[in-house]
């Protein structure tokens, strides 16, 4: 089986049609092209792509794995709304994870990873001063990316990366850029100096930030995420809507 394709073109494999799909619909999803409550219809899809409907039908439930769209009904498949447990949960391994992640990465850090860091930064400042949210996300992603390449543990990239797609949809969320741009600097700054206490501290604050900017953003109150990483969050509302 393979992607329409007009006769003497290239046909490409079902497997790469089936990657292009994903990849296009999980990043509509994260910069908010598709909303939260919108209707994801194979036969549109595959229109839209110029596919059969198969490698859109896989395609939605790669996304229906990876907690981005769900099954309404049988015949009904829509992007997820997210609800505060939701977002206090990846939090919580938000939490655990990449503050272990910024403590290893202190202790490990090269100095050309510290100039790769840096860089990272400074497009960043860049991006932020041009008010390019897409761009900010992906920036943002990058620099935590590379922190966990530094922690240099290649199993704890392994946990993270389930659910790498969800954290960069709430990342995406918190649209106070400058003040994640100073975050990220402190923690760069923090990393750097090779006081692994120093960067989890940093790690931790960040993180805790980041998470009630996120639960301001999307239900209109505060959060808090407890000492031992409790997500505090409360009410059954869920997010209408993605910006």
């Amino acid at each position: 089986m393979s992607s329409l394709a007009p006769e003497g073109a290239k046909i490409e494999p079902l497997g790469a049609v089936r990657e292009r799909v994903l990849g296009t619909l999980r990043q509509d999803i994260i910069a908010g092209r598709l909303r939260p409550g919108d209707r994801l219809v194979e036969r549109e899809l595959a229109d839209r792509f110029g596919v059969s409907r198969v490698p859109v039908r896989e395609a939605i439930r790669a996304l229906v794995a990876e907690g981005f769209v769900l099954f309404e009904t049988p015949r009904r498949t829509v992007v997820r709304r997210l609800t505060p447990a939701d977002v206090a949960e990846l939090f919580e391994l938000r939490e655990a994870l990449e503050v272990y992640a910024a403590g290893l990465a202190a202790s490990r850090a090269t100095p050309e990873s510290l100039v790769e860091l840096s860089a990272l930064l400074d497009r960043a400042a860049v991006a932020t001063r041009a008010g390019d949210a897409e761009t900010i996300t992906d920036i943002n992603t990058r620099f935590h990316d590379r922190v966990l390449a530094m922690a240099g543990n290649s199993l704890l990239i392994s946990v993270m990366e389930p659910v790498d797609g969800r954290l960069r949809w709430l990342t995406r969320q918190n649209t106070e850029w400058h003040q994640l741009l100073t975050e990220h600097r402190e923690l760069y700054d923090a990393i750097a100096s090779g006081d692994p206490d120093r960067a989890r501290a940093h790690a931790l604050t960040h993180v805790r930030t980041n998470y009630r900017s996120t639960v301001r953003h999307l239900f209109g109150e505060d959060g808090d995420i407890g000492a031992e990483g409790e997500g505090t969050a409360e009410g059954e509302g869920t997010a209408e809507g993605v910006p």
